[in-house]
């Protein structure tokens, strides 16, 4: 679902990524023209002259598109293409066949050497951006997939990987069904294209340990089989198979079908992406005015869970995690302390110490939280930071005991983070103690009741934004005198 959103923001906006273009073209007029009017749109432009000059710098150089003449001397462009796409370090580029030559015959031979479009002189200021915005999309979303080939012929395997990768895709293969179980434990392939007889674990076998495991069952599966009985055709799509080749089929044929699913896939989890999002909103929005009505109980502890949050989010983008990540565990922070909707406010509120009973009503909020949240599908990356929050890395915290690196690392952070900001805060029972002194007893209790890995972390960035963070605190500081 994610490569999904990532897709559509490249389609709306590939102009502005710098697309780095190699316009091969031997008119000197020609091509300056040419590579002007696609700087100005926003592209990077590398020129060559004729077909060799522009191998050599396909495979000295990493480009997104290759945009290339015909008839040019050294090297012409059906002979460059060819290159182009027999080498295993350059076949996944696309390229535009851009020629004055636009014959049935010229445009068959375009696409027989591997061209992803054929673009005729005359038609190019109608048509040449359309088709760049096509291929780099297709190029893009080709680029991002991973396709797992199963078949226990080496020279199929080999044919098949070839098309593909000359098609843009990604390729991993596996002699049967049980290596490609390893595959696929190791790398979450896009879709899988499958042989049916094959030894140690043959396609049908293969096919039903797939279904099988929840992970795996969202992946198209694409039978490819000499067996053009119906009845094997039927079981297998049966069994959840999306589609069936019989060998010996067309290898572009092939590529198309692969194209096909996955575009069709792609909207299928689009739709169920953005169905999930609307809800996770909707729920959100609920959550939050929970946590703020949690919040508002108590004033010591207002804004807690954001200041949390804000800081695991400031730790994560130090250890270079995705942003996708780093939203989602935005979010558990915020909601870690959402049990204490459970807790009464005789205990939450007590300004003197807690009795061992209340202290244990107190340590059920963990878990109450995990129980509230659990019914939302989408929650469930979310529920060890709710669950885990308040383990110890020497395994005496709770509600598990857990030790070490069995807690969490979402969970292990945000523990520092929920440290660091109950240290510094005004509470019922005590003052908020200064930044420093909370830095000292954070780094006294590392190893011990916090993670090192992340109180290391949340050093290194209180110390980057601390200089800031001062001068800030002065700044407010005179305009309230």
């Amino acid at each position: 679902m994610i490569v999904t959103v990532v897709r559509s923001r490249e389609s709306e906006c590939y102009m502005a990524e710098s697309p780095r273009i190699l316009l091969v073209e031997d008119s000197t007029v020609v091509r300056t023209l040419l590579s002007q009017r696609l700087e100005k749109q926003g592209m990077q432009v590398t020129q060559a002259e004729n077909g060799r000059e522009g191998l050599t710098a396909a495979l000295s150089n990493t480009f997104d598109l290759i945009i290339s003449d015909v008839d040019m001397p050294v090297m012409d462009g059906f002979t460059l293409c060819r290159e182009i796409k027999k080498n295993p370090a350059t076949r996944r580029l696309p390229v535009i066949i851009l020629s004055s030559h636009d014959t049935e015959g010229d445009i068959d031979q375009g696409f027989q050497v591997g061209a992803s479009a054929y673009i005729s002189k005359s038609s190019a200021p109608n048509e040449l951006n359309a088709a760049i915005k096509k291929v780099l999309e297709s190029y893009r979303i080709h680029r991002s997939h991973l396709v797992l080939v199963v078949d226990d012929s080496l020279t199929v395997r080999g044919m098949v990987k070839n098309s593909l990768e000359k098609a843009g895709f990604r390729v991993t293969t596996a002699g049967d069904g049980k290596e490609a179980l390893d595959h696929i434990a190791t790398a979450l392939p896009d879709l899988i294209l499958s042989d049916i007889d094959m030894p140690v674990m043959n396609g049908i076998e293969f096919c039903k340990a797939v279904q099988n495991i929840p992970d795996y069952t969202g992946i198209p599966f694409v039978v490819m089989s000499a067996n053009g009985d119906r009845s094997i055709m039927r079981r297998m799509l049966s069994q959840g198979a999306a589609s069936y080749l019989v060998k010996p089929f067309n290898l572009e044929q092939l590529v198309i079908t692969v194209e096909k699913l996955l575009s069709h896939h792609i909207l299928l989890m689009l739709k169920d992406k953005q169905r999930l999002e609307a809800e996770q909103r909707l729920f959100l929005a609920g959550i939050t005015s929970l946590i703020t009505a949690l919040e508002a109980r108590d004033h010591y502890t207002r804004g807690h869970s954001e200041s949390v949050a804000d800081l695991v989010c400031k730790m994560a983008q130090h250890m270079g995690m995705d942003e996708t990540d780093i939203e989602s565990l935005s979010t558990a922070a915020r909601l870690h302390d959402i049990g204490k909707i459970g807790i009464p406010d005789s205990i939450l509120l007590k300004p003197g110490r807690l009795t061992d009973d209340e202290f244990s009503i107190i340590k059920s909020h963990p878990t109450v939280g995990n129980r509230i949240l659990q019914v939302i599908p989408s929650m469930r990356d979310l529920l060890p930071v709710i669950l885990h929050h308040h383990e110890r890395f020497d395994g005496k915290g709770y509600p598990d005991g857990l030790r070490g690196k069995k807690i969490p690392l979402w969970a292990r952070m945000t523990a520092v983070a929920d440290t660091y900001d109950a240290l510094t805060s005004d509470r019922p029972y005590r003052k908020g103690m200064p930044r420093d002194k909370a830095l000292n007893i954070i780094s006294e209790v590392r190893g011990s009741q916090l993670c090192p890995d992340s109180v290391d972390v949340f050093l290194e960035i209180i110390e980057k934004n601390g200089a800031g963070q001062h001068a800030a605190a002065a700044m407010q500081r005179t305009v309230e005198a």
